[in-house]
């Protein structure tokens, strides 16, 4: 459909010699074909006011808001002030996602590597780019889990889960009919959460997508009531007693999965991750108090969270005068740490501690945490 010319390769801002190589690429690509146009894929720390994008047809970024930081209403807004500052620039997203595999809960949060995030992850960002009519094209990275040699994370080594289908084409996560809904005419409904049977709350929120207008939902034979949902995403709150057969219907369509009550949450669900530290469910969050599981955005709404902050951000930003600190090969900035404020204190850290090699330890971290514990949380914005 278009050439591109590059990907991510201003990660570290544009030099006179990227520049002219972009030229002359975008040269080269009308003189071989003359009916098709060029564009790039910046990543999120490119700045808008870059020359480099000024080169090609057409201009997308690859954005991870919500995944790689940031929050996931953080991608429309972005987009908009792009189409405001360069309104005859065509803008698209050449890459967006979030990894998930059989891990589940009902309380999903970034970072979490659970169906059930990524499923939410991916209802707000179509919701977001689909109304957004002068995007010119968006690209969910990815279709299907592969292989990657040295990635280690979510509890299974050596593969990007980012897919909407697993690695064997077996198996279609959630979020992959969240676009079935939004794309396809074929009818269909679809239950969501058949992997996550065991759970503990009284009443559970359950997800439906479908194409069709109306979707009722019955729970043991009993109708729980009919929705209507303009944006395809149809949402239930279901008492969770024993054994609960539950069943969707839109029209002539049916999906049916089952819930169970139990006591205790299903270990079996939850990611622990080897070599970690620190898991997020081994550290002390007393209710209302900050601790080492809250956003870093949250924590530095508060006076004594951001001067914590502060000096955290100096060790790893530190080094030898006048030496720039470096991350995965590209500059520490003050943009790029603010894009962080989605993560968990904890996962920053040990996200930023890897690819900069600033360890914490335990008795780092929990020192850390015991800190948190003192200042009082933000209120949640209703």
């Amino acid at each position: 459909m278009v050439w591109g010319l590059s990907n991510e390769i201003s990660i570290g801002g544009s030099s006179e010699d990227l520049l002219e190589n972009h030229r002359i690429l975008n040269d080269l690509c009308h003189e071989m074909d003359k009916t098709r146009l060029t564009t790039i894929a910046a990543v999120s720390m490119c700045k808008m006011d870059d020359p480099y994008l000024q080169i090609p047809d057409v201009v997308s970024y690859n954005h991870y808001f919500g995944w790689y930081g940031g929050e996931t209403d953080m991608n429309g807004p972005w987009f908009d002030k792009f189409h405001a500052t360069h309104p005859t620039i065509p803008i698209g997203c050449s890459e967006y996602g979030c990894e998930a595999l059989n891990w589940h809960t009902s309380t999903p949060m970034q970072g979490d590597y659970t169906e059930e995030y990524q499923a939410y992850y991916h209802e707000e960002l179509i919701k977001q780019f689909f109304s957004r009519k002068y995007m010119w094209a968006t690209h969910v990275w990815n279709m299907f889990d592969f292989g990657a040699d040295a990635r280690n994370e979510g509890g299974e080594n050596g593969q990007n889960h980012k897919g909407l289908v697993t690695i064997d084409r077996k198996y279609k996560k959630d979020a992959f009919y969240a676009y079935k809904a939004w794309l396809s005419d074929d009818p269909f409904v679809h239950l969501c959460g058949k992997r996550y049977i065991d759970r503990v709350e009284d009443v559970t929120k359950v997800t439906v997508y479908s194409n069709l207008p109306e979707v009722e939902l019955f729970a043991n034979g009993v109708s729980l009531g009919k929705k209507t949902a303009e944006d395809h995403f149809f949402y239930f709150d279901v008492e969770n007693v024993g054994e609960t057969h539950l069943v969707a219907v839109a029209g002539d369509f049916k999906d049916e999965g089952d819930i169970r009550k139990v006591e205790t949450f299903n270990e079996d669900y939850r990611l622990k991750e080897k070599g970690a530290i620190l898991n997020w469910f081994d550290i002390d969050a007393p209710e209302g108090r900050l601790s080492l599981n809250d956003k870093m955005s949250d924590v530095i709404s508060t006076f004594r969270g951001k001067m914590i902050f502060m000096k955290l951000v100096g060790k790893l930003m530190g080094g030898k005068k006048g030496e720039k600190k470096k991350a995965a090969g590209f500059e520490v900035t003050p943009e790029m740490m603010s894009m962080m404020g989605g993560f968990t204190v904890l996962r920053l850290f040990t996200l930023m501690g890897g690819m900069m090699d600033v360890k914490f330890t335990k008795e780092e971290l929990l020192k850390l945490n015991a800190k948190l514990n003192k200042i009082k949380a933000p209120k949640k914005k209703k």
